[in-house]
Protein backbone atom coordinates (compact mmCIF):
# COMPACT_ATOMS: atom_id res chain seq x y z
CA UNK A 1 0.00 0.00 0.00
CA UNK A 2 1.81 3.61 -1.07
CA UNK A 3 0.78 6.46 0.60
CA UNK A 4 0.37 9.64 -1.26
CA UNK A 5 0.19 13.07 0.97
CA UNK A 6 -1.77 15.92 -0.99
CA UNK A 7 -0.57 19.80 -0.34
CA UNK A 8 -3.40 21.06 -2.78
CA UNK A 9 -6.76 20.15 -3.58
CA UNK A 10 -6.13 18.00 -6.68
CA UNK A 11 -8.54 17.12 -9.67
CA UNK A 12 -10.42 13.66 -9.27
CA UNK A 13 -9.42 12.71 -12.44
CA UNK A 14 -5.60 12.71 -11.48
CA UNK A 15 -6.62 10.72 -8.26
CA UNK A 16 -8.61 8.73 -10.14
CA UNK A 17 -5.70 7.23 -11.54
CA UNK A 18 -4.50 5.99 -8.53
CA UNK A 19 -6.22 2.75 -7.40
CA UNK A 20 -7.65 2.92 -3.72
CA UNK A 21 -6.46 -0.99 -3.23
CA UNK A 22 -2.99 -0.05 -3.50
CA UNK A 23 -2.89 3.60 -2.66
CA UNK A 24 -4.03 5.35 0.15
CA UNK A 25 -4.12 9.25 -0.52
CA UNK A 26 -5.22 12.40 1.61
CA UNK A 27 -3.70 15.61 3.11
CA UNK A 28 -3.63 14.13 6.38
CA UNK A 29 -1.29 10.98 5.63
CA UNK A 30 1.43 10.30 8.06
CA UNK A 31 4.56 9.27 6.54
CA UNK A 32 4.01 9.38 3.06
CA UNK A 33 5.85 7.54 -0.10
CA UNK A 34 5.49 10.96 -2.30
CA UNK A 35 4.18 14.04 -2.52
CA UNK A 36 1.75 15.49 -4.98
CA UNK A 37 1.37 19.24 -4.84
CA UNK A 38 0.26 22.41 -7.70
CA UNK A 39 1.61 25.72 -6.39
CA UNK A 40 2.18 24.50 -2.60
CA UNK A 41 5.49 25.89 -1.74
CA UNK A 42 8.17 23.47 0.02
CA UNK A 43 11.20 25.51 0.50
CA UNK A 44 11.97 25.81 3.83
CA UNK A 45 9.47 23.17 4.53
CA UNK A 46 11.14 19.71 5.78
CA UNK A 47 9.22 16.54 4.37
CA UNK A 48 10.06 12.82 6.35
CA UNK A 49 12.31 10.94 5.73
CA UNK A 50 9.80 8.47 3.96
CA UNK A 51 9.36 10.47 0.72
CA UNK A 52 10.31 9.02 -2.42
CA UNK A 53 9.58 11.22 -4.98
CA UNK A 54 7.61 14.44 -5.24
CA UNK A 55 5.21 15.71 -8.26
CA UNK A 56 3.64 18.60 -9.12
CA UNK A 57 0.53 19.14 -11.17
CA UNK A 58 2.04 21.89 -13.53
CA UNK A 59 5.21 22.74 -15.60
CA UNK A 60 6.79 24.95 -13.89
CA UNK A 61 8.87 23.60 -10.06
CA UNK A 62 10.15 27.25 -8.55
CA UNK A 63 8.14 26.18 -5.63
CA UNK A 64 10.14 22.80 -5.04
CA UNK A 65 13.65 23.04 -3.53
CA UNK A 66 15.09 20.63 -6.26
CA UNK A 67 18.71 20.70 -5.26
CA UNK A 68 17.97 19.67 -1.40
CA UNK A 69 15.69 16.51 -2.76
CA UNK A 70 18.30 15.22 -5.42
CA UNK A 71 20.86 14.71 -2.59
CA UNK A 72 18.32 12.91 -0.78
CA UNK A 73 17.68 10.59 -4.42
CA UNK A 74 14.53 12.27 -4.72
CA UNK A 75 13.30 12.72 -8.33
CA UNK A 76 10.71 15.41 -8.68
CA UNK A 77 8.43 15.12 -11.36
CA UNK A 78 6.53 17.95 -12.93
CA UNK A 79 3.71 17.64 -16.15
CA UNK A 80 5.15 19.68 -19.38
CA UNK A 81 2.94 20.11 -21.93
CA UNK A 82 -0.36 19.24 -19.98
CA UNK A 83 -1.77 22.44 -20.36
CA UNK A 84 -0.11 23.46 -23.84
CA UNK A 85 -3.50 23.70 -25.59
CA UNK A 86 -4.89 25.93 -23.17
CA UNK A 87 -1.84 28.76 -22.69
CA UNK A 88 -2.05 27.87 -26.87
CA UNK A 89 -5.61 29.01 -26.93
CA UNK A 90 -4.46 32.19 -24.72
CA UNK A 91 -1.74 33.11 -26.80
CA UNK A 92 -3.43 32.97 -30.10
CA UNK A 93 -6.56 35.16 -28.54
CA UNK A 94 -3.35 37.36 -27.48
CA UNK A 95 -2.34 37.63 -31.07
CA UNK A 96 -6.19 39.32 -31.79
CA UNK A 97 -6.12 41.21 -28.81
CA UNK A 98 -3.03 43.07 -29.93
CA UNK A 99 -3.64 43.30 -33.56
CA UNK A 100 -7.06 44.75 -33.27
CA UNK A 101 -6.65 47.18 -30.25
CA UNK A 102 -9.97 44.63 -28.59
CA UNK A 103 -9.21 45.17 -25.49
CA UNK A 104 -9.61 49.24 -25.68
CA UNK A 105 -12.00 49.34 -27.98
CA UNK A 106 -14.16 47.40 -26.13
CA UNK A 107 -13.70 49.69 -23.30
CA UNK A 108 -14.34 52.73 -25.46
CA UNK A 109 -17.53 51.34 -26.23
CA UNK A 110 -18.91 49.97 -22.59
CA UNK A 111 -18.37 53.56 -21.43
CA UNK A 112 -20.52 55.23 -24.21
CA UNK A 113 -23.20 56.95 -22.75
CA UNK A 114 -26.89 58.71 -24.18
CA UNK A 115 -29.20 57.71 -26.83
CA UNK A 116 -28.64 55.41 -29.84
CA UNK A 117 -28.26 58.47 -32.56
CA UNK A 118 -25.60 60.37 -29.75
CA UNK A 119 -23.48 56.46 -29.49
CA UNK A 120 -23.60 55.80 -33.12
CA UNK A 121 -22.13 59.45 -33.33
CA UNK A 122 -19.60 59.07 -31.21
CA UNK A 123 -18.61 55.41 -32.41
CA UNK A 124 -17.64 56.51 -35.94
CA UNK A 125 -15.75 59.26 -34.58
CA UNK A 126 -13.91 56.96 -31.88
CA UNK A 127 -13.33 53.91 -34.00
CA UNK A 128 -10.52 55.56 -35.84
CA UNK A 129 -8.24 55.48 -32.57
CA UNK A 130 -7.92 51.40 -32.75
CA UNK A 131 -7.46 50.91 -36.04
CA UNK A 132 -5.72 47.59 -36.23
CA UNK A 133 -3.94 45.02 -38.57
CA UNK A 134 -4.28 41.81 -39.71
CA UNK A 135 -2.24 38.85 -39.12
CA UNK A 136 -1.67 36.83 -42.61
CA UNK A 137 1.41 38.01 -43.89
CA UNK A 138 3.18 39.27 -40.11
CA UNK A 139 5.85 37.93 -38.89
CA UNK A 140 5.60 35.85 -35.31
CA UNK A 141 8.74 35.18 -33.63
CA UNK A 142 8.65 32.27 -31.06
CA UNK A 143 10.99 31.99 -28.48
CA UNK A 144 11.09 28.49 -26.96
CA UNK A 145 9.70 25.47 -29.11
CA UNK A 146 8.80 23.54 -26.22
CA UNK A 147 5.33 21.67 -25.87
CA UNK A 148 3.70 25.07 -25.69
CA UNK A 149 5.80 26.90 -28.62
CA UNK A 150 5.42 24.04 -31.02
CA UNK A 151 1.62 24.20 -30.93
CA UNK A 152 1.55 28.51 -30.74
CA UNK A 153 3.81 28.37 -33.79
CA UNK A 154 1.76 25.77 -35.47
CA UNK A 155 -0.99 27.70 -35.21
CA UNK A 156 0.19 30.87 -36.23
CA UNK A 157 1.38 28.77 -39.68
CA UNK A 158 -2.54 28.46 -39.64
CA UNK A 159 -3.80 31.77 -39.11
CA UNK A 160 -1.67 32.69 -42.01
CA UNK A 161 1.51 34.01 -40.27
CA UNK A 162 5.18 33.54 -41.14
CA UNK A 163 6.62 32.69 -37.91
CA UNK A 164 10.11 31.93 -37.20
CA UNK A 165 11.34 29.51 -34.30
CA UNK A 166 13.93 29.92 -32.08
CA UNK A 167 15.39 27.56 -29.29
CA UNK A 168 18.68 25.96 -29.88
CA UNK A 169 17.53 23.43 -27.16
CA UNK A 170 14.48 22.21 -28.76
CA UNK A 171 14.00 18.09 -28.27
CA UNK A 172 14.04 15.77 -31.28
CA UNK A 173 10.19 15.25 -29.85
CA UNK A 174 9.48 18.86 -30.23
CA UNK A 175 11.24 18.93 -33.60
CA UNK A 176 8.95 16.09 -35.07
CA UNK A 177 5.73 17.84 -33.88
CA UNK A 178 6.93 21.28 -35.42
CA UNK A 179 5.28 22.24 -39.28
CA UNK A 180 7.77 22.40 -41.15
CA UNK A 181 6.25 26.33 -42.49
CA UNK A 182 8.33 27.31 -39.40
CA UNK A 183 11.54 29.06 -40.18
CA UNK A 184 14.19 28.07 -37.51
CA UNK A 185 16.50 30.91 -36.72
CA UNK A 186 20.07 30.78 -35.19
CA UNK A 187 20.06 33.49 -33.25
CA UNK A 188 17.51 35.63 -30.75
CA UNK A 189 18.83 39.06 -32.40
CA UNK A 190 17.86 37.73 -36.03
CA UNK A 191 14.50 36.75 -34.57
CA UNK A 192 13.64 39.79 -32.63
CA UNK A 193 14.99 42.06 -35.55
CA UNK A 194 12.58 40.53 -38.17
CA UNK A 195 9.35 39.49 -36.21
CA UNK A 196 6.04 42.29 -35.74
CA UNK A 197 4.79 40.02 -33.01
CA UNK A 198 7.41 38.34 -30.50
CA UNK A 199 5.95 35.59 -27.86
CA UNK A 200 8.25 33.65 -25.31
CA UNK A 201 7.76 30.20 -23.73
CA UNK A 202 10.39 29.35 -21.80
CA UNK A 203 11.05 28.46 -18.25
CA UNK A 204 12.09 30.70 -15.89
CA UNK A 205 15.85 29.91 -14.76
CA UNK A 206 18.96 32.11 -13.79
CA UNK A 207 19.56 31.65 -17.90
CA UNK A 208 16.51 33.35 -18.99
CA UNK A 209 15.21 36.01 -16.15
CA UNK A 210 15.57 39.32 -18.05
CA UNK A 211 16.09 37.40 -21.44
CA UNK A 212 13.96 40.08 -23.35
CA UNK A 213 15.66 43.22 -21.98
CA UNK A 214 16.17 46.95 -22.95
CA UNK A 215 18.70 46.02 -25.10
CA UNK A 216 16.44 43.15 -26.87
CA UNK A 217 13.60 45.81 -27.19
CA UNK A 218 16.00 47.65 -29.05
CA UNK A 219 16.53 45.37 -31.64
CA UNK A 220 11.95 45.46 -32.44
CA UNK A 221 10.69 47.09 -34.78
CA UNK A 222 8.80 50.26 -33.47
CA UNK A 223 5.43 48.32 -34.53
CA UNK A 224 6.09 45.60 -32.72
CA UNK A 225 4.08 43.85 -29.95
CA UNK A 226 5.23 41.45 -27.01
CA UNK A 227 3.38 38.47 -25.97
CA UNK A 228 4.52 37.12 -22.30
CA UNK A 229 2.46 33.90 -20.95
CA UNK A 230 5.71 32.15 -19.81
CA UNK A 231 6.65 33.62 -16.50
CA UNK A 232 6.81 37.93 -15.70
CA UNK A 233 10.20 38.25 -14.61
CA UNK A 234 11.59 36.83 -18.60
CA UNK A 235 10.73 39.97 -19.74
CA UNK A 236 12.03 43.15 -18.02
CA UNK A 237 9.42 44.70 -17.17
CA UNK A 238 10.65 48.07 -16.83
CA UNK A 239 12.34 48.11 -20.21
CA UNK A 240 8.94 47.69 -21.39
CA UNK A 241 7.82 50.56 -19.89
CA UNK A 242 10.62 52.78 -20.96
CA UNK A 243 9.66 51.41 -24.38
CA UNK A 244 6.75 52.33 -24.40
CA UNK A 245 6.91 55.30 -23.07
CA UNK A 246 9.43 56.26 -25.55
CA UNK A 247 6.85 54.87 -28.45
CA UNK A 248 9.78 52.49 -29.39
CA UNK A 249 6.93 49.68 -28.70
CA UNK A 250 3.54 49.11 -29.96
CA UNK A 251 2.37 46.78 -27.00
CA UNK A 252 2.51 44.23 -24.41
CA UNK A 253 0.21 41.57 -23.65
CA UNK A 254 1.07 39.25 -20.86
CA UNK A 255 -0.50 36.95 -18.08
CA UNK A 256 1.02 39.04 -15.28
CA UNK A 257 -0.62 42.38 -13.70
CA UNK A 258 1.46 45.04 -12.06
CA UNK A 259 0.79 48.35 -10.58
CA UNK A 260 3.57 49.78 -13.68
CA UNK A 261 2.08 47.74 -16.27
CA UNK A 262 -1.65 48.33 -15.23
CA UNK A 263 -1.07 52.20 -16.03
CA UNK A 264 -0.27 52.21 -19.77
CA UNK A 265 -3.01 52.23 -22.24
CA UNK A 266 -0.71 49.66 -24.79
CA UNK A 267 -0.78 46.91 -22.30
CA UNK A 268 -3.04 44.20 -21.63
CA UNK A 269 -2.61 41.77 -18.56
CA UNK A 270 -4.62 38.81 -17.39
CA UNK A 271 -5.26 37.20 -14.09
CA UNK A 272 -2.69 34.34 -14.81
CA UNK A 273 -5.49 32.68 -16.74
CA UNK A 274 -2.35 30.58 -19.18
CA UNK A 275 -3.40 27.19 -17.81
CA UNK A 276 -6.75 28.27 -15.87
CA UNK A 277 -9.58 25.53 -17.80
CA UNK A 278 -10.78 22.85 -15.88
CA UNK A 279 -9.28 20.46 -18.85
CA UNK A 280 -5.86 21.92 -18.13
CA UNK A 281 -6.19 21.44 -14.35
CA UNK A 282 -7.61 17.73 -15.01
CA UNK A 283 -4.36 16.89 -17.63
CA UNK A 284 -1.81 17.97 -15.13
CA UNK A 285 -3.48 15.85 -12.32
CA UNK A 286 -3.99 12.67 -14.43
CA UNK A 287 -0.32 13.09 -15.63
CA UNK A 288 1.24 13.78 -12.10
CA UNK A 289 -0.58 10.97 -11.00
CA UNK A 290 0.77 8.68 -13.59
CA UNK A 291 4.20 10.01 -12.80
CA UNK A 292 3.99 8.95 -9.40
CA UNK A 293 2.35 5.41 -9.93
CA UNK A 294 5.17 4.20 -12.43
CA UNK A 295 7.66 5.51 -9.97
CA UNK A 296 6.41 3.94 -6.75
CA UNK A 297 5.43 0.41 -9.09
CA UNK A 298 8.25 -0.11 -10.84
CA UNK A 299 11.01 2.47 -10.73
CA UNK A 300 10.14 4.31 -14.07
CA UNK A 301 11.24 7.55 -14.10
CA UNK A 302 9.46 9.94 -16.67
CA UNK A 303 9.17 14.18 -16.73
CA UNK A 304 11.47 14.16 -13.89
CA UNK A 305 13.67 17.59 -13.96
CA UNK A 306 15.94 16.70 -12.02
CA UNK A 307 16.59 12.64 -12.89
CA UNK A 308 16.84 11.15 -15.84
CA UNK A 309 14.24 9.50 -17.90
CA UNK A 310 14.36 6.04 -17.58
CA UNK A 311 11.72 2.82 -18.30
CA UNK A 312 12.58 -0.84 -17.90
CA UNK A 313 10.38 -3.39 -18.80
CA UNK A 314 9.93 -5.68 -15.47
CA UNK A 315 11.93 -9.13 -16.06
CA UNK A 316 9.25 -11.90 -14.82
CA UNK A 317 9.79 -13.53 -12.07
CA UNK A 318 12.44 -11.09 -11.03
CA UNK A 319 13.34 -8.82 -8.15
CA UNK A 320 13.69 -4.98 -9.23
CA UNK A 321 16.28 -2.76 -7.32
CA UNK A 322 16.03 1.19 -7.95
CA UNK A 323 19.49 2.89 -6.90
CA UNK A 324 19.56 6.74 -7.18
CA UNK A 325 23.42 7.50 -7.12
CA UNK A 326 25.65 10.44 -8.40
CA UNK A 327 26.77 10.48 -11.77
CA UNK A 328 30.39 8.60 -11.20
CA UNK A 329 32.47 6.26 -12.65
CA UNK A 330 32.23 2.30 -11.75
CA UNK A 331 28.97 2.65 -10.31
CA UNK A 332 27.34 0.11 -12.54
CA UNK A 333 30.41 -2.20 -11.69
CA UNK A 334 30.08 -1.91 -7.94
CA UNK A 335 26.70 -2.85 -7.92
CA UNK A 336 27.40 -5.54 -9.98
CA UNK A 337 30.03 -7.45 -8.20
CA UNK A 338 27.87 -6.67 -4.77
CA UNK A 339 25.01 -8.49 -6.58
CA UNK A 340 26.87 -12.03 -7.93
CA UNK A 341 28.65 -11.36 -4.25
CA UNK A 342 24.83 -12.48 -2.93
CA UNK A 343 24.89 -14.94 -5.26
CA UNK A 344 22.23 -13.55 -7.72
CA UNK A 345 21.88 -13.46 -11.32
CA UNK A 346 21.11 -10.26 -13.18
CA UNK A 347 18.30 -10.38 -15.59
CA UNK A 348 18.51 -7.20 -16.94
CA UNK A 349 19.98 -3.67 -16.02
CA UNK A 350 19.54 0.15 -17.11
CA UNK A 351 21.83 2.99 -16.32
CA UNK A 352 21.28 6.18 -16.90
CA UNK A 353 22.55 10.02 -16.31
CA UNK A 354 21.83 13.78 -16.29
CA UNK A 355 24.03 16.03 -15.45
CA UNK A 356 25.78 15.28 -12.20
CA UNK A 357 22.89 12.29 -11.50
CA UNK A 358 22.24 8.85 -12.71
CA UNK A 359 19.92 6.59 -12.23
CA UNK A 360 19.94 2.81 -12.19
CA UNK A 361 17.58 -0.14 -12.75
CA UNK A 362 18.60 -4.02 -12.08
CA UNK A 363 16.28 -6.99 -12.18
CA UNK A 364 17.85 -9.85 -10.28
CA UNK A 365 16.37 -13.61 -9.99
CA UNK A 366 15.68 -14.38 -6.89
CA UNK A 367 14.87 -12.17 -3.85
CA UNK A 368 17.11 -9.24 -2.62
CA UNK A 369 17.87 -9.30 1.06
CA UNK A 370 18.18 -6.30 3.42
CA UNK A 371 22.33 -7.02 3.62
CA UNK A 372 22.67 -6.99 -0.10
CA UNK A 373 20.45 -3.42 0.32
CA UNK A 374 22.05 -2.43 2.47
CA UNK A 375 25.77 -2.76 1.00
CA UNK A 376 24.46 -0.76 -2.12
CA UNK A 377 23.16 1.99 0.09
CA UNK A 378 26.94 1.96 1.38
CA UNK A 379 28.46 2.27 -1.81
CA UNK A 380 29.87 6.10 -1.74
CA UNK A 381 27.50 8.32 -4.25
CA UNK A 382 24.40 6.34 -3.97
CA UNK A 383 21.75 8.82 -2.76
CA UNK A 384 19.01 6.03 -2.10
CA UNK A 385 18.00 2.86 -2.47
CA UNK A 386 15.07 0.25 -2.89
CA UNK A 387 13.71 -3.12 -3.50
CA UNK A 388 10.62 -3.05 -5.48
Amino acid sequence: MFKIKTLNAISNAGLGQLPKDLYEVGSEIESPDALLLRSFKLHDVPIPDSVLAVARAGAGTNNIPIADYSARGIPVFNTPGAYANAVKELVVAALFLAARNIVPAAAFAHRLEGDAASMDKAVEAGKKKFVGFELPGRTLGVIGLGAIGVEVANAACGLGMRVLGYDPAITVDHAWKLSSFVEHVKSLDTLLKRSDIVTVHVPLTDGTKGLIGAEQLALLRRSAVVVNFARGPIVDEAAVVAALEAEKLRGYVCDFPSPALNKHDNVVTLPHLGASTNEAEENCARMAAEELRGYLENGTILNSVNFPNAELPRSEGSSRIAIANSNVPNMVGQISTLVAGAGLNISDLLNKSKGELAYTLVDVEGPVGEGLLAQIKSIEGVLAARVL
